[in-house]
């Protein structure tokens, strides 16, 4: 069987969602690989990679490309490819070496490539536009070049082939819940070393527009009985602090940097109601999350969120985006004020996620490598 080399690099220098989306995915590629294959972890010159890989993927053999990250980036980008060991590459998000190649003569030649979203296309005004610069390019080889590109959502699959017209090169292998997260025994005083309140609603997102978290910190203005705790938007504190100060509710915000398995573990045990507010979004790992952990969930209706929740989430329409905030606020009130329907979307968030799981994502990539 030819070996597979997995571009791990998200891990080290991506973003929450899919960094965390990389390492569970290359968990589970290892634990299903058939008898007598090989998994090997690609990755970009860095000093942290090696404790960092060590610790979140033990036994995982690593090649390291000479190059750091930016510049492996742009190397790739301008279809300089020379890449570390020998064959099948599989990459858990755009940043893939795609060149010229012929796989029915060399199998081992095959790339696979991965587009979590198509916000670039769909609503590029939300994403920064070097974001938007880069993920048009890449995919733009990806078009040419790639065997096969998974997205994790058929949402997400319908928009890509209306933009790039990958046809039946598109793989739908969404992700699951995380495999690291649970209750810690000491969850309450975990919290109370965060500071965290004994009630609050629960978002795990950042600060970029897309995220929708400006339009939750106006609906957190008309729920004054309940604190909001955002996890992972520190690194934006300043601005999220102001726009709460606008919106009249920063006596009740607090956020959080990315957090461990164990304070996110306590942080998830402790909520009332997760909120998803996205304008646009690709999948959601941490709404997932927030299923396993049997939260009452409220989302936005874009299309990938409603797909993955189907009726397990209380539904919120986006449309008139000043009216958006309103209805926010209606349908969290909604859920903290009616003890039977907090029940109802628990039981029905808890059975949700049991319908994910990543041992069936690491299987689709074996499959989807051994179809090609």
């Amino acid at each position: 069987m030819i070996p597979l080399r997995v571009i791990v690099d998200e891990i080290v220098n991506g973003t929450a969602g899919v960094a965390r989306y990389a390492e569970e995915l290359t968990r589970a590629v290892v634990a299903t690989r058939p008898p007598g294959t090989e998994v090997t972890g690609i990755v970009a010159s860095s000093p942290e990679a090696d404790r960092l890989l060590a610790e979140r993927l033990p036994g995982l053999p690593l090649r390291k490309s000479a190059l750091a990250r930016r510049e492996l980036a742009a190397a790739w980008q301008r279809g300089i490819t020379v890449l570390p060991g020998t064959g099948m590459v599989h990459a858990t998000s755009l940043l893939a070496p795609l060149r010229r190649h012929d796989r029915a003569a060399d199998p081992a030649s095959q790339i696979a490539v991965t587009i979590h979203d198509a916000i670039a296309w769909t609503q590029p005004d939300l994403l920064p536009a070097r974001t938007v610069s880069w993920t048009r390019a890449m995919a733009r080889r990806a078009e040419r070049y790639a065997d096969a590109v998974v997205v994790p959502t058929h949402a997400v699959a319908a928009d890509l082939d209306e933009e790039l017209g990958l046809g039946d090169r598109l793989r739908v292998i969404g992700g699951a819940p995380s495999t690291t997260l649970s209750r810690p025994v000491d969850a309450s005083a975990r919290r109370g070393a965060l500071g965290l309140p004994a009630r609050y609603v629960l978002a795990v997102t950042g600060w970029e527009p897309r995220t929708g978290l400006a339009a939750l910190l106006t609906a957190m203005s008309r729920i004054r009985d309940r604190d909001l705790v955002v996890v992972g938007a520190a690194a934006a504190h300043d601005e999220v602090l102001a726009a709460a100060t606008e919106a009249g509710a920063v006596e009740r915000v607090h956020v959080l940097d990315r957090l461990g398995d164990d304070d996110l573990g306590a942080v998830l045990d402790g909520a009332e109601v997760f909120v998803q507010p996205s304008l646009a979004e690709g999948f959601s790992l941490a709404m997932i999350d927030a299923f396993a952990f049997g939260l009452p969930v409220v989302l936005s209706d874009a299309p990938a969120l409603v797909e993955v929740a189907a009726d397990a989430g209380l539904v919120v329409e986006r449309g008139d985006a000043g009216r958006f905030p309103a209805r926010l606020a209606d349908a969290l009130r909604g859920v903290l004020d009616d003890d039977a329907l907090r029940e109802r979307l628990a039981v029905a968030a808890a059975d949700r996620a049991r319908l994910f799981s990543w041992r069936d994502a690491g299987e689709k990539v074996w499959q989807l490598h051994a179809d090609l």
